[in-house]
């Protein structure tokens, strides 16, 4: 006979199920027992359920838009979902364990979390049930509980369902610091392979494109704690047959039309129990460079077209696409650090968006003559020299000193 799960035991569940989503993820998820809810009241740990298990909730470290780090509680509302999306753990149709939070139970268990000092934030989403709209409803219904009964003031990011209304997408950009929605795959045919119920532009695209536009035409003190929220999205990788020309595509368009804060990759791992459990896991080193090109477009001024991909579409493993840019590119005409635009230095392996300026800012008052002067500056002069002239020489030579 199946038992009723206490919060405890359901929270357990549905943290687990949430490894898919690197979402503000920085280091690697640790597992916290309930034995640490010693410093929590009785009522609190009672809310979280029978002391003596040891059920264990996945707390992320997570670092937030601002760079503060912090213990982060990503969960499902729920993994019953009524979707059949051919790489995911909760499909509909799969024979695997689910459990349910109602929104007042998930509120009042994440705020003993909370109120114990074992999470500073929350990242929720769920399975769909009753379609988009309703999925969406009971999670504003969380959001507005944590905010306006429990007074909770902390970081929250809410997901936004497939199918949601406008004025739903609204709302949560009044009580969310972040908002997202996964695209999952560059575009409607790829879709297709992973998750054949869904819409990619109306029930996807559609959302984030409001989002922005929200942003652009409402006074940002409507949004939570007077500025709108952040948006992202995230593609799974290698689960579609889609090459990286498609995804780094998807992305610019998502960084510059829909301001996304960022672009999240997760490589494709088989589930047993999916049409998909047979494909092969996508290599991490794909996952890696993806972000790197993501960056590159994000923060250093490429564009995808410059980005080196290979005749099949995909980037190389062997090397991060800026050196492999540099190789092509830089070998023979190196950049000259005294007179080359911010655009053309942020393109020179080893100088980021801050060492660029740093140089702008210290060839006003001196010449730049050589690699221990751009070292003083935080430049990785080990990657930076065999592309940079120094008052027109090349310094690769004097490597050896650092």
């Amino acid at each position: 006979m199946a038992t009723q799960m206490d919060s405890l035991e359901r929270l357990s569940l549905l943290s687990a199920e949430m490894d898919f989503e690197p979402a503000e993820e920085h280091g690697c998820p640790q597992l916290v027992t309930n034995p640490s809810l010693r410093s929590a009241s009785p009522h609190e740990r009672s809310s979280l359920g029978k002391e003596q298990k040891r059920e264990k909730i996945v707390i992320s470290q997570a670092m937030l838009p601002n760079g503060k780090r912090i213990n982060l509680l990503k969960s499902l509302l729920t993994s019953v979902c009524e979707r059949d999306c051919h790489y995911c753990p909760f499909r509909s149709g799969r024979d695997v364990r689910r459990a349910t939070f109602r929104p007042e139970e998930f509120a009042s268990t994440f705020m003993a979390l909370h109120a114990a000092g074992m999470v500073q934030g929350a990242f929720l989403s769920s399975g769909i049930v009753a379609g988009g709209m309703r999925t969406q409803d009971k999670l504003l219904d969380v959001a507005d509980i944590l905010r306006n009964r429990l007074n909770y003031r902390g970081y929250l990011h809410l997901k936004i369902m497939p199918g949601a209304e406008r004025d739903q997408v609204d709302q949560a950009m009044r009580l969310a610091d972040r908002v997202s929605i996964n695209l999952e795959a560059p575009n409607p045919n790829r879709l297709q392979r992973l998750a054949p119920g869904k819409d990619f532009m109306d029930e996807l695209l559609q959302p984030l494109r409001w989002v922005e536009d929200i942003r652009r035409s409402q006074p940002a003190h409507l949004g939570w704690n007077r500025h709108w929220p952040s948006s992202t999205t995230q593609f799974v990788v290698g689960g579609a047959d889609e090459t990286d020309v498609e995804l780094v595509s998807a992305s610019q368009y998502l960084y510059r039309k829909a301001r996304l804060a960022r672009v999240y990759y997760s490589a494709f791992n088989p589930i047993p129990g999916t049409p998909l459990e047979n494909q092969p896991p996508a290599s991490p080193t794909r996952e890696l460079r993806l972000y790197q090109a993501s960056f590159l477009l994000r923060d250093y001024g490429f564009d995808a077209e410059e980005l080196p991909f290979q005749p099949d579409g995909n980037l190389p493993l062997s090397m991060d696409p800026k050196l492999a840019w540099a190789q092509q590119h830089l070998d023979q005409n190196p950049v000259e650090v005294n007179c080359a635009s911010k655009s053309e230095l942020l393109h020179v392996p080893g100088i980021g968006p801050k060492t660029a300026d740093a140089i702008l800012v210290a060839r006003r008052q001196r010449t730049l003559s050589d690699l221990s002067s751009l070292n003083r500056l935080g430049l990785n002069v080990h990657r930076a020299a065999p592309f940079l002239l120094l008052n027109g020489k090349r310094s690769a030579t004097q490597l050896a000193l650092f």
